[in-house]
């Protein structure tokens, strides 16, 4: 019975979206071209490049119709920055979250939220978590993370276009400092601008860009919510996707730091690449149709978990 039910939620999910703004390669490419180019220098925290990426993101938002919380887009905070082994003392430098939310349609239920996020930062010129030799180096970071915001724009246009069908609220995070240690997503959940109770599930994108040709999507935490491992992989296989679903393995990215306020979570990637915080992870290896891909996957999860009455609680995982 538990299948045929996450049949009838995908298939109606299927029926009622006809989105006018479709996710497009295109876009995706266009978004990780601005992420990557050169002026942005591998979007370090801090300073002139983070403005300029937020501010590229908060017209994005604006655009696509998130509405703002009352401290606008922009959750302003100070990162303390990695240095090398020895150093003692960290920078201090002010960055921030990019926030907003499509407020759902139940007058119950539009009081329950999704979260949908990835990191904006990368490493700069390297630093610390380089894992190159090349020193003052761009580190591009086209799937870490560029590919991640990129999705969450262009998912974030599709749901806005299909509002109407969503009874619960979805908020979109753009996390700034990542790579320093999840500080974004951490201010977040300690500086939440709803009650964390009312977030039941957020959905993380970190490397979404490099799917294989078996079409491996991986994710962890798909057992945090109710028959989260079987509606994950039924969604995926009905896409002609191979998901690997973990029930837990939850770790290594801004997911963490809402499983850990006992927030039901899923961390979304395409797996690892010896690219990896190096200046070689650049757009040209980017699988964009595979990348579009992951993005309807996404998207429909979140259509079927919003747009229903599907009953949403935390799961622990050792």
């Amino acid at each position: 019975m538990k299948n045929i039910f996450l049949f009838l939620l995908i298939g109606m999910i299927n029926l009622c979206v006809f989105s006018q703004s479709e996710i497009t390669e295109n876009e995706l490419k266009e978004h990780i071209l601005f992420l990557t180019s050169d002026k942005n220098a591998g979007r370090y925290p801090g300073g002139k490049t983070n403005k300029s990426i937020v501010k590229y993101l908060k017209k994005a938002f604006k655009n696509i119709g998130i509405k703002s919380f009352e401290v606008g887009y922009k959750q302003n905070f100070k990162a303390a920055l990695r240095v090398e082994k020895g150093v003692k003392e960290k920078p201090i430098v002010k960055t921030c979250n990019v926030v907003g939310f499509i407020e759902g349609n139940d007058e119950l239920l539009k009081n329950e939220y999704i979260v949908l996020g990835a990191h904006y930062d990368h490493l700069g010129f390297g630093g610390p978590s380089s894992k190159s030799e090349k020193k003052n180096t761009i580190h591009y970071g086209a799937d870490d993370n560029a590919s991640g915001t990129s999705a969450l724009l262009e998912i974030a246009e599709k749901i806005a276009s299909e509002k109407h069908v969503l009874k619960r609220s979805i908020i979109f995070i753009a996390f700034g400092a990542e790579e320093q240690g999840l500080l974004g997503s951490r201010y977040f959940v300690e500086n939440p601008l709803v009650p964390l109770s009312q977030i039941k599930l957020m959905i993380n994108m970190d490397m979404v860009g490099r799917m294989n040709k078996e079409k491996h999507v991986y994710m962890g935490g798909a057992g945090t919510f109710p028959d989260g491992v079987d509606f994950m992989k039924t969604l995926g296989k009905s896409l002609n996707l191979t998901p690997i679903v973990h029930a837990g393995s939850v770790g290594g990215s801004d997911h963490v730091s809402f499983y850990k306020k006992s927030i039901s979570v899923l961390g979304m990637h395409t797996g690892g690449h010896r690219q990896y915080h190096t200046p070689e992870d650049t757009v040209d290896l980017i699988n964009f149709k595979g990348q579009k891909q992951v993005c309807e996957y996404i998207f429909k999860t979140i259509m079927t978990l919003a747009s229903t009455d599907y009953k949403m609680a935390f799961i622990k995982q050792d």
